[in-house]
């Protein structure tokens, strides 16, 4: 999201289409003079007394002269092509974010190196195994060349051949022995620390007691080899148990649907688990992502709303042996609450869904997203079933898993709307004596006028109106 300052003090982004409650727009400029008006009358469609910033059309950014002279009234947002806005949640569950201009980066991510080669791709932990190990072996190569050279191990020695006068003499003393037996150079050195890091023990190379220096190094090598150890072999495990694996056998539906629900307008979309091994634990949560200005004119390019999925009754929390379709009722509380199926075609947002849980098998938690945009939103839409009875066991099909069926009845207006409806509904049921009982949703008469046009799905449809009907005119038989 690009932000950058303008003459004229105005502030213009080009960005996401700014859907703040208002129809998206090709081109649009908020301004904030209209809540004055140039003769400090109020412009239409303003709020008076909240600072709400009024929506014109315009082709280019237009700042009124009696704005200039009210701070409030100074902050003009012209809004770019109304492009659809890039995921920020990918439909595999990866974030579409880069982190840019991190101050200190490089010496934060080697404070916590163990959740960096963690995180690091498998190339780069190999090459990071591979070469700790290379330069370790160097190093110690080295300081065992040092302590032989140093000691003369290299020198050329003859051999004193017996009846020669300075055999007399070498006896006299102590026979001479190298630091470590059977080293040459560099290479025999090389491999002799690869042979003790690595505890390997060919029996041939070997430190001596001549140079305490050489045994010393042998026994920090040793000490350091099995924290190298360690560490390599626990990065590696972390790295391969780690749960994140374990959400590419959690699915998430193509699209969510939304549709009537025991009389009440629903969001929902379906979740499923492929493997047998259950998620412990399993609870689901959403989040309504979208720009948002506040009355200040602070402009809010990714506000985060919460969407209620039964956190208070606990249905977010989820028994995933077989697919389960997640409820959102739209009541007064959802941010969906005031828009219809033609706004949903218009608005601009992203809904992100998560679910979170632990792995049977490991314990350890993880967590599976993914995101529905707008337009993968479908309204009177439901779940085809996948769920069926067979013999003595359920069995699932994940061929219908992401398919859904047309619901001609739902409703077009909004939840509020629908709400208004049924209220003023009731009140003209009550006040009649003749409808002594509510109509059941599904009237016969309204149903066969409902049911549109036939599709491939549409005999769930049908079923459903058809098993409505019966069980209406089993009540009037009795």
């Amino acid at each position: 999201y690009s932000i950058v300052s303008t003459d004229e003090d105005a502030l213009k982004i080009s960005s996401l289409g700014l859907h703040n409650g208002h129809s998206p727009l090709t081109q649009q400029t908020l301004s904030g003079a209209c809540m004055r008006g140039e003769e400090g009358g109020e412009c239409p469609g303003s709020d008076e007394g909240r600072g709400v910033l009024s929506l014109r059309v315009t082709n280019e950014p237009n700042v009124h002269n009696s704005c200039r002279a009210s701070p409030s009234c100074r902050l003009g947002l012209d809004l770019g092509t109304g492009r659809l806005r890039s995921r920020f949640v990918k439909k595999n569950g990866q974030c579409n974010v880069v982190f840019n201009n991190m101050e200190d980066k490089p010496r934060r991510y080697l404070a916590d190196i163990f959740t960096t080669c963690v995180d690091i791709r498998w190339r780069y932990l190999l090459l990071i195994f591979t070469t700790t190990f290379l330069l370790s072996w160097l190093l110690f190569g080295l300081v065992f060349w040092g302590v032989a050279l140093a000691h003369g191990d290299f020198n050329l020695r003859i051999p004193v051949k017996e009846g020669d006068p300075r055999s007399n003499v070498e006896k006299g003393k102590d026979e001479w022995r190298p630091c470590i037996l059977h080293i040459q150079g560099f290479i025999g050195a090389f491999l002799f620390s690869i042979e003790t890091q690595t505890t390997i023990g060919y029996g041939f190379r070997c430190v001596t007691e001549e140079c305490p220096v050489a045994v010393v190094t042998v026994v920090v090598q040793s000490i350091v080899g099995c924290i190298i150890d360690s560490f390599m072999i626990g990065t590696i495990m972390a790295k391969m148990v780690r749960p994140k694996k374990r959400a590419q056998t959690l699915l998430f539906s193509h699209h969510a649907v939304i549709a009537l629900r025991d009389g009440k307008l629903c969001l929902m979309w379906r979740l499923g688990n492929m493997r047998k091994s259950h998620i412990v634990e399993a609870h689901v949560r959403a989040q309504l992502i979208k720009p948002h200005v506040t009355a200040e004119g602070e402009y809010l390019p990714l506000e985060q709303t919460d969407i209620d999925v039964g956190y208070d009754d606990g249905l977010d929390r989820l028994f995933l042996v077989s697919p389960l379709v997640v409820v959102h009722e739209i009541n007064k509380n959802s941010p969906l609450y005031k828009m219809s199926r033609t706004d949903l075609q218009t608005e601009d947002f992203e809904i992100v869904v998560i679910l979170e849980g632990m792995v049977e098998a490991t314990a350890m938690t993880t967590q599976a997203r993914s995101s529905y945009l707008s337009k993968e939103i479908m309204w009177g839409h439901r779940f085809e079933p996948v769920v069926f009875e067979k013999g003595d066991r359920y069995q699932v099909d994940y061929s219908r898993f992401h398919k859904t069926y047309e619901v001609p009845s739902t409703p077009h207006c909004s939840a509020r709307e629908l709400s208004q409806m049924m209220g003023r509904g009731g009140q003209s049921s009550s006040s009649s004596s003749s409808y002594s009982r509510s109509p059941s949703p599904f009237a016969p008469r309204a149903a066969r006028r409902l049911l549109g046009p036939h599709s491939p799905s549409a005999f769930c449809y049908e079923n459903e109106v058809a098993l409505c009907c019966g069980d209406d005119e089993d009540e009037e038989d009795v």
